[in-house]
């Protein structure tokens, strides 16, 4: 089932580039790192290597008891003024749709942490600019499809507990007799065989008759 479906989506994934079509990618801010102040992150590095398009979603994932984000114009991102803001998000993920091309400002409303470089400038294209690998260039955030592992256990093999040597006559050839009817089907190799085994089950007899006679 789960290799059916991972079937199924890759070729669903490689039906939208041949044919160009665009789907709204997802970037994580700050990728593995997320938004924080550990790490020394770069969040205008972090930005120039994304190409944004309208209808695209960015995620900040956070320490809401440590930070939050702010969405301001360009002059109060510029100043460095976290007081009057366009939109404030502290839930500690936030999930924010880009609607218009252009610039979004965002930074850390905390004390310090705008100084320390909690702050990233997105910069919007429009969505028939977009590339058909964009979107499948986003998988920073996806995480990558599941693989099924099969294993095949050969079957167990059969247990040679006795030798040959150790057989009750009577077993040998009785498996002597099995192996060659399912291996030999001669009707005449099948009585020459019948024959040997009603020999060698009345020889004991004769033994034991002689033995006691000479007693």
């Amino acid at each position: 089932m789960a290799m059916a479906l991972a079937k199924k989506l890759l070729a669903f994934l490689l039906m939208i580039a041949l044919l160009g079509v665009s789907m709204p990618a997802v970037y994580k801010v700050g990728d593995s790192a997320g938004w924080t102040m550990m790490g020394n992150v770069d969040y205008g590095k972090w930005a120039s290597t994304k190409n944004f398009h309208s209808e695209d979603v960015i995620v900040f994932e956070y320490n809401n008891e440590y930070h939050n984000v702010k969405q301001v114009t360009h002059e109060d991102f510029q100043s460095c003024n976290a007081g009057s803001p366009i939109a404030v998000y502290s839930s500690g993920s936030e999930s924010i749709s880009l609607k218009r091309t252009g610039h979004y400002y965002f930074l850390c409303g905390y004390p310090g942490h705008f100084q320390g470089g909690q702050k990233v400038d997105v910069l919007v294209t429009p969505s028939s600019s977009r590339s058909s690998t964009d979107s499948l260039t986003s998988a920073s955030y996806a995480s990558p499809p599941s693989t099924m592992t099969m294993t095949i256990t050969p079957p167990n093999p059969i247990p040679a507990k006795n030798s040959v040597s150790s057989l009750h006559p009577f077993q040998l050839w009785l498996s002597l007799l099995h192996f060659f009817f399912w291996f030999t089907p001669s009707d005449f190799l099948v009585g020459r065989i019948h024959h040997t085994v009603q020999s060698a089950l009345s020889t004991p007899r004769l033994i034991r008759t002689r033995t006691g006679s000479a007693h």
